[in-house]
């Protein structure tokens, strides 16, 4: 057997599965950037907080309002009365009771 064979082998079954495994994310910091379309200012959300999208973007969590107004950047109504920030429709209010309206 080849010295390098061993080397040859481990590169030729480990490289695949090494490229097909995604970075781990750092943990959000509380002084992230919000993504443009979130109303992190907006004086009506009741709810604070952020997470990071699939495409790690920092997103305000859905929230409610304190008079039940869209606020400025929502892209949709959870059934459980809460506004989403999401920037995708693939899981958005998954934790709210799904999408009650899409806005």
């Amino acid at each position: 057997m080849h010295p390098l064979a061993p080397l040859l082998f481990a590169a030729l079954v480990l490289a695949p599965a090494l490229a097909c495994t995604r970075p781990a994310r750092a943990p959000l910091p509380a002084s992230a950037p919000v993504a443009a379309s979130a109303a992190s200012a907006d004086p009506h959300l009741v709810e604070q907080g952020q997470y990071r999208n699939v495409d790690g973007v920092a997103v305000h969590s859905p929230a409610h309002t304190d008079n039940g107004a869209r606020p400025a950047g929502a892209s949709a109504r959870c059934r459980d009365g809460s506004f989403s920030f999401s920037l995708h429709h693939r899981g958005t209010c998954s934790h709210h009771g799904g999408v009650a309206q899409w806005l």
